[in-house]
């Protein structure tokens, strides 16, 4: 369009590319009106049910219990876990906060432990350190030498859709008589050594808000191999009613159940879980492929026991060797219409958690300092990717001639 003086108008903007959005475009509407018909909208009726017996069924697991959060899921399994006020859980510090808050919830104290630094997950290395130099056994119970806490659970966070070393965590935790609470909030469809993650843990958390693989909108599910601990879950979640009809209740309970219209919407998404999975990781491949010749960038890794679930696809930028930070390169990015972010705070150095112990995390805080996630949405199309390419080639290496990226034919 011609300016007011009668010259060339502005180039148009391209496009926004969102960094991760829902993609609705299966059963959702039809079983949200059918819910709706039915007049079951609320935290009870069939597709509760029956979300829940198709997620436990995904996971490979018995049981399975919906809740309003994927944080209100880790609060409940901090509780089913016998986790006391006083108490210490040990966490990693590269995380979202959610899982540090909920320890806060049941009056205990999140410990901040390192990640490794290939695939940036809770480091089985640094747990061993902590409990062997940190802690001391007094009377029978494990203390944190420090702080004078007893130590009672580990909570792996698997980040970004990549599963921590289970095993080797698992294996520690036995060895010290400690719970493991899991948080695979981000990672909902990854295989640790072949299997789901929910089979590892004896209680694993999961969440739907809306930018994860799948969504409710919002939403979450503990799932458990134990009959008692879903039983309690469920008690739990619904405000521990003892006798409904009178309105007794012998415990302080929690509103945590999910909505049956969310429930419809997460049993659609459910369906098309595998095929968000391959995308994801078709998605992780082109950028794999295109960027880990450029210079000062790491593309994300995924170890040779794990199939990553790619949530949100996250590369470091080397400021020494490509001319450009993360957050200089993600204000780069967003002038050409292109949606990214970098990684949340380390929580060894959240102000809301300053008067927990945390031990030396050094990768966490590069980790930090260097990552930025980059557009990954399941309906992310080849010539969007090819155009965030393109910005980074750009932006990172000047004149380098782009990578021609080639359309991919499997997961």
């Amino acid at each position: 369009m011609p300016s007011r003086t009668g010259g060339p108008g502005p180039a148009p903007r391209a496009h926004p590319i969102p960094l991760c959005v829902p993609n609705i475009g299966g059963n959702e509407r039809p079983y949200i009106e059918e819910c709706l018909n039915t007049g079951w909208v609320s935290s009870v009726g069939p597709f509760v049910e029956r979300f829940e017996r198709d997620f436990a069924a995904a996971c490979g697991v018995p049981y399975a219990v919906a809740t309003t959060s994927g944080t209100a899921a880790l609060h409940t399994a901090l509780l089913l876990a016998g986790v006391q006020p006083g108490d210490e859980v040990i966490l990693p510090s590269l995380t979202f906060i959610a899982p540090a808050n909920a320890v806060r919830y049941v009056g205990a104290w999140p410990t901040f432990i390192d990640v490794d630094q290939d695939y940036w997950q809770l480091d089985p290395g640094e747990l061993r350190a902590f409990l062997r130099d940190d802690c001391r056994v007094s009377r029978g119970e494990l203390h944190n030498r420090h702080t004078g806490r007893r130590v009672v659970a580990v909570l792996p966070v698997d980040i970004l859709g990549h599963p921590c070393d289970l095993p080797a965590i698992q294996k520690i935790t036995e060895q010290y008589g400690l719970a493991m609470v899991e948080d695979a909030t981000e990672s909902l469809g990854a295989l640790c050594r072949g299997k789901p993650l929910g089979q590892w843990s004896r209680l694993t958390c999961f969440s739907f808000n809306a930018n994860k693989v799948m969504t409710t909108g919002g939403g979450g599910m503990l799932v458990t191999d134990d009959p008692q601990l879903a039983q309690r879950a469920r008690y739990l979640t619904t405000q521990a009613k003892d006798d409904p009809l009178e309105f007794v209740h012998h415990e302080i309970g929690y509103n945590y159940r999910l909505t049956s219209v969310q429930a419809a919407l997460g049993c659609a998404q459910l369906e098309r879980l595998p095929a968000f999975v391959a995308t994801k990781r078709r998605i992780a491949t082109r950028y794999a492929e295109a960027l880990e010749e450029l210079p000062g960038i790491q593309p994300m890794k995924e170890a040779p026991w794990a199939t990553a679930s790619y949530w949100m696809y996250t590369i470091l930028v080397d400021a020494e060797r490509c001319g450009t930070d993360s957050r200089s390169l993600r204000k780069a990015l967003a002038a050409s219409n292109i949606e990214t972010r970098p990684l949340w705070q380390p929580l060894h150095l959240s102000p809301a958690h300053r008067e927990s112990f945390a031990r030396s995390c050094p990768v966490a805080s590069r980790v930090n300092r260097l990552a930025l996630s980059i557009p990954c949405s399941t309906s992310l199309t080849e010539e969007e990717q090819r155009r965030v390419i393109r910005a980074l080639q750009q932006e990172v290496a000047g004149d380098r001639p782009n990578v021609e990226i080639q359309p991919a034919t499997g997961a």
